[in-house]
């Protein structure tokens, strides 16, 4: 018996399968859930190939989570394959123009900010609430977080996205605990994915996390995460909403 054992999943972001969302997806079906993917544009043909890595075929629909249209017909296109709804949704969406990070916070325009900011924290309202109707007497909604509650070097905009975020996942704990939906966070150490290479001085995280965490960190290993992922989607924590589970060797909580 599996922890997800006949409960149906949405998981966004599946690029490569170094990816924290393409472990959640595998350790999804390994605990015995049936699981949809989505993406869109060009990262549809990354997905789709990606995919094909899962233990089990896995479905794919298409969804920009800042494009109204797809956010309206998330419903039915999840409906195509798991008529009776949704029990999770993971939140592994994130993206910053290349000048909002990299040391450049001083001189950011809004229009950089406002990307940042609309598909890193405000997608994460949008999908829950598009997702909202699939839910049947409750549901999970997990996100994927980085530390925000300190300054980090290089990070700029997107910290400031992440700050966002973990406020957004308060504030929709808050009004949909009455519904039995759940919103949680876990915030992952530095991995080497996509979204992290993407991020100049990316080797200076790298470079310091083994020094302060109490438990040895590996840069190349999502499974952590992934596994505390699949445990908040799961029945095993009832009545933990608005939390953020910290999976990052625990470095959030030493000193310098």
């Amino acid at each position: 018996m599996g922890l997800l054992d006949g409960k149906k999943i949405l998981v966004t972001g599946v690029l490569t399968d170094g990816s924290i969302a393409f472990h959640i997806a595998r350790l999804a079906q390994e605990q015995g859930a049936q699981v949809v993917l989505s993406s869109f544009g060009r990262a549809l043909s990354l997905t789709t190939r990606i995919a094909g890595r899962l233990p089990q075929p896995a479905p794919i629909i298409e969804l920009d989570v800042t494009n109204a249209d797809d956010l309206a017909a998330l419903e039915s296109r999840v409906r195509e394959h798991f008529p009776d709804g949704l029990d999770g949704v993971v939140h592994s969406i994130g993206f910053a123009p290349e000048a909002a990070l990299g040391g450049n916070f001083l001189n950011t325009s809004w229009e950089d900010v406002s990307t940042a900011m609309h598909v890193s924290a405000y997608s994460l309202k949008s999908l829950t609430m598009a997702a909202r109707p699939l839910f049947n007497g409750g549901g999970s909604v997990v996100g994927l977080d980085f530390d925000a509650s300190v300054a980090w070097p290089k990070y700029d905009w997107m910290g400031v996205a992440k700050a966002a975020l973990e406020a957004t996942s308060r504030y929709l704990a808050r009004d949909l605990g009455p519904e039995n939906i759940r919103i949680n966070l876990v915030a992952a150490g530095p991995i080497r994915t996509i979204a992290a290479k993407s991020i100049p001085g990316f080797e200076e995280f790298e470079n310091v996390w083994n020094e302060r965490a109490a438990l040895a960190w590996d840069v190349n290993d999502p499974v952590p995460a992934a596994q505390a992922a699949v445990a908040l989607l799961s029945d095993w924590f009832p009545k933990t909403t608005a939390e953020i589970i910290h999976v990052d060797g625990g470095v959030h909580a030493m000193g310098a």
